[in-house]
């Protein structure tokens, strides 16, 4: 196959998958996408209303929600095996949206608007029903525990599953007799433990938030330079969003979760679930008579355990994360460390959902040996080394004991990553794929054409700090959605239907509840 320096285990198994000539084999998983935007008035400030009502219920909108704030929209596409029809419905949903919030705004980029304290930001609010008022009390007690500043910052989560047809055919290749449920689950682990090891490429390539308003960081020294009086950025910075300034928090850095056995995943998770924190003890749980949080524990609930990429399974109503996972395995992955592409409406396109597909499957199939705590130390110093220095020539990541240039490093797991793009090109006959991979490449050679440095190229030529230009732009994503070719009858249609109906949804919920908010907290955290 002429495959150029691949690992002596990448090679043997894609050279095994591709024997019988199938030409789809890798082609055709399942992705799908998560956006979230703040909403912002007109002269940029964080928006104070509710939700707006044209766009449905937050808490059963299957295409519209929000995240921590009100302010905070979230836009959730169906899985599909197309990038181009994720492309499409991230469009519709912004065309959709733009009609229900009057003269507001989407903000562009990552990193926050201008705020001045956590007063002004108002939680995400699900209705009277027991489940919609046990996520504003999660959502409460992010606020106490990590301020609310941080929850507004805003990503793209993009959601990933191999094809089913994959599965049968990996497992005999991997002469592998098991349970189909544990094989899957236990490939899907070694992805994750490769997502945590190269993931710091994604922010080398992705990275769009280098500069931050310095509203976001208040009266705290970050130790980075200013860029203007409004501005603080780091000059070889990729993914501000991903350092210990944004999800990477301190606070959870003693959290140890294995990922080496799905067993091992979940009841280190559950064992942090049900573990007191001193800290979070001081806040409380129910003080004169509202709730705080929902537990003193080193988590509320799953989801708070923030890290680049999660193993999922679509759980049940009221059923638990952890909970879904012991009862089908590991059915997909989400990966959380995208940020918004400032210089696209929807904030990602199809090249980037492209090479992170291969990616993924790169990390799949690459040899991946159990993490041990000092190889979770070392994923955790490249992560946090690229987020903040990633584009400094001087900076290197730890591999194996020793330093290795980022370059390197990632001209090595290109050329596996290509390779993957190749074998996903024969389904289609085209060169898709590879062509992704190849725009990626160049960034490796040339770190000023990264969206990072972009970024702060465009900040200093316009002599603009970082609120003013990303205003501009949000301004200007408005217009362009505006200015394109209407939502079709049959599309528009869609979406307000889904509005209604969520708005039913929700009202039958409420209408349904029979037990107190307490009972019902007692009953989802007595579920395992």
């Amino acid at each position: 196959m002429g495959l150029p320096l691949l690992s002596r285990k990448l090679e043997d198994r894609i050279e095994a998958l591709t024997a019988d000539g199938s030409a789809d084999i890798l082609a055709g998983g399942l992705k799908g996408v998560e956006k979230e935007s703040l909403r912002v008035t007109p002269d940029g400030l964080l928006s104070r209303t509710p939700h707006p009502p044209a766009l449905g219920s937050a808490l059963t909108n299957k295409f519209i929600t929000t995240d921590f704030s009100e302010a905070l929209l979230e836009f959730v596409t169906p899985a599909t095996p197309h990038t181009w029809e994720l492309l499409r419905t991230l469009c519709e949903i912004h065309q959709f949206t733009y009609g229900g919030i009057d003269d507001e705004l989407l903000w562009m980029a990552s990193m926050p608007c201008l705020m001045s304290d956590d007063r002004e930001i108002p939680l995400a609010r699900y209705g009277e029903s027991n489940v919609g008022r046990m996520k504003t009390i999660y959502r409460r007690g992010l606020g106490y525990r990590y301020g609310r500043k941080m929850q507004t910052i805003a990503g793209v989560h993009f959601n990933y599953s191999l094809p089913t047809s994959f599965w049968p055919q990996y497992q005999e290749l991997e002469q592998d007799a098991g349970d189909a449920d544990d094989f899957r689950s236990s490939a899907y682990l070694g992805l994750v433990r490769n997502f945590r090891r190269y993931g710091w490429l994604i922010l080398y390539l992705f990275g769009a938030s280098p500069a931050l308003c310095k509203s976001f960081a208040g009266r705290d020294d970050l130790g980075m330079p200013s860029l203007d009086a409004d501005t603080l950025y780091e000059p070889f910075g990729t993914s501000l969003r991903m350092s210990d300034l944004g999800y990477s928090n301190r606070t959870q850095s003693r959290i140890n979760i294995s990922l080496n056995t799905l067993d091992e995943y979940i009841h280190d998770l559950n064992c942090a679930i049900s573990s007191p924190e001193p800290e979070f003890e001081k806040i409380g749980v129910k003080i004169d008579g509202e709730y705080r949080q929902l537990s003193v524990n080193q988590l509320q609930i799953e989801n708070e355990y923030y890290s680049a990429i999660r193993p999922k399974r679509v759980a049940f109503s009221g059923e638990r994360p952890t909970a879904a996972l012991r009862r089908g395995g590991i059915e997909y992955v989400e990966i959380r460390s995208l940020d918004l592409n400032v210089f696209d409406p929807v904030g990602i396109n199809q090249n980037a959902m492209r090479f992170i597909e291969a990616f993924l499957i790169y990390c799949l199939l690459e040899e991946s040996a159990p993490l041990d705590g000092a190889g979770l130390r070392n994923a955790a110093y490249n992560h946090a080394g690229t987020a903040r220095h990633g584009r400094d020539p001087a900076f290197r990541l730890a591999r194996d004991g020793r330093e290795i240039a980022l370059v390197e490093w990632g001209n090595e797991i290109m050329r596996g990553v290509g390779a993957i793009a190749e074998i996903i090109d024969r389904a289609g006959d085209d060169s898709d794929y590879a062509d992704a991979v190849a725009a990626q490449a160049v960034l490796l050679d040339d770190a000023d054409a990264t969206p990072s440095a972009r970024l702060l190229q465009e900040l200093e030529e316009q002599g603009s700090g970082f609120f003013r230009y990303a205003l501009a732009n949000a301004k200007g994503h408005k217009e362009y959605f505006a200015e394109i070719a209407p939502l079709e009858r049959d599309r528009l249609a869609l979406y307000e239907e889904e509005a209604a109906a969520s708005l039913r949804r929700q009202a039958e919920i409420e209408a349904a509840d029979s037990i107190s908010l307490e009972e019902y907290l007692e009953k989802y955290f007595a579920a395992v």
